[in-house]
């Protein structure tokens, strides 16, 4: 209690909206019950108008949880529609009290240590965003994606934060205290279509906030097609693989970006799904993100790929960095062969003719556009793209060259 009678403010706050959740909510909320961190714990749900029963369920657990100390709170709307989850997130977030934020989807489900383990890496690390690893529902569902989440290494945390598959934290295992989150939120309100957690994401970063990952795996993170965060990965253009090959949203084979801080290389990947629209907005988030954070320290570089996504990123540049692209390199004897590439929309005269190169003669600092199965940057080096291509598989001579600190990839 602290003075005056007025009970402490908890730990930690479990951020937790809901939306037509009844299929998932009571392997959630068992979870959150079951969590073994000691200090003291709030549960703060937003009903973002459910129709379902998930209401019920919800009044069910809060009792149990409140008779366990667990304090519940609990607000919402019936509205005809959902607002969406930005607006649920921040709902939840300004109902709550807790000095830590432990983000949490009514489709997941928590290991018993994950609150304790994040808050004490959140302690460690009072500007950063803490996330975790995963165990991803059905088994081997979204493998491609899933190795990309548990696998990047520390420095790419912070390195790959241009790829298409959003940030290098997923959302659902998002940990911060609740002053770096008023410092940098709240999240975008704008609804279906807007990626919340990517924009709150390069915000973050903006403002200087670090990227940590525990490497347990302490989340259930759950594939269907009515999770809330398949919608998001429609959204950015994600290449997310599950089973029979099939994306989340029809996948065409490619994706974007990673930015290396002090670094000069980036990979683009871009991706395809059903919602172009939103697709093409994302993209231009991400190149946005690239030109404000990357380019302007490069008076010149090169794009790695003369195929339709190289010219798709050449074309989606501001005028000012288009200007800085002096050559386009591939491998595709067949591309180089048109010697260069000419950019018929645009308004310059003449109109801008870039030259496409062999790689062999291309020089760096580059952008590079790869499918999403190649490797990225590793310690500075641009390695093992590879297996993005069957032509540069067992060739030396067809291995891109290894330029220390020169390329940054849009994935």
């Amino acid at each position: 209690m602290e003075a005056g009678g007025q009970p402490a403010a908890p730990h930690v706050s479990v951020i937790l909206p809901v939306h037509n959740a009844e299929a998932w909510l009571d392997e959630c909320l068992r979870s959150v019950l079951q969590q073994d961190f000691e200090g003291s714990m709030e549960l703060s749900v937003f009903n973002d108008a459910s129709k379902d029963k998930s209401m019920t369920i919800i009044e069910k657990w809060k009792v149990k949880l409140e008779d366990s100390g667990i304090l519940v709170v609990i607000g919402g709307h019936d509205s005809p529609s959902p607002r969406g989850v930005g607006y649920s997130k921040n709902q939840a977030i300004a109902q709550s009290s807790g000095s830590y934020l432990c983000f949490l989807d009514s489709d997941d489900a928590m290991m018993p240590q994950r609150v304790r383990l994040q808050h004490e890496a959140a302690v460690r690390h009072p500007t950063s965003i803490i996330g975790c690893q995963v165990r991803r529902e059905p088994p081997n569902s979204t493998e491609r994606y899933t190795r990309w989440i548990n696998q990047l290494a520390s420095d790419q945390l912070l390195t790959q934060v241009f790829t298409s598959h959003g940030p290098t934290v997923v959302m659902p295992t998002w940990f911060c205290s609740r002053e770096w989150f008023s410092h940098v939120g709240p999240f975008d309100e704008g609804g279906q279509g807007v990626p919340e957690d990517l924009l709150f994401f390069y915000s973050h970063l903006r403002k200087g906030g670090g990227v940590v990952r525990v490497d347990q795996s302490l989340l259930i993170y759950r594939y269907h097609p009515k999770a809330a965060t398949h919608s998001v990965l429609e959204r950015i253009g994600d290449s997310v693989l599950p089973p029979e090959g099939m994306s989340f949203a029809g996948r065409c084979g490619f994706s974007t970006g990673i930015l290396c801080p002090g670094r000069a290389d980036v990979h683009l990947h871009g991706g395809c799904h059903v919602h172009c629209h939103n697709r093409t907005t994302i993209w231009t988030h991400r190149v946005r993100f690239l030109e404000e954070r990357a380019l302007p320290h490069w008076a010149a570089f090169t794009i790695w790929n003369a195929g339709r996504q190289g010219r798709r990123l050449y074309r989606s540049l501001m005028a000012e960095s288009r200007r800085k692209v002096v050559a386009f390199c591939d491998v595709d004897e067949n591309k180089i062969k048109k010697g260069f590439y000419s950019y018929e929309d645009s308004e310059e005269r003449p109109k801008p003719r870039v030259p496409i190169l062999h790689f062999r003669a291309a020089r760096p600092p580059f952008v590079i556009c790869v499918k999403l199965a190649a490797r990225f940057v590793v310690a500075g080096y641009t390695q093992q793209i590879t297996d993005m291509d069957p032509r540069w598989q067992n060739s030396e001579e067809n291995k891109p060259h290894r330029h220390p600190c020169r390329s940054l990839t849009l994935s």
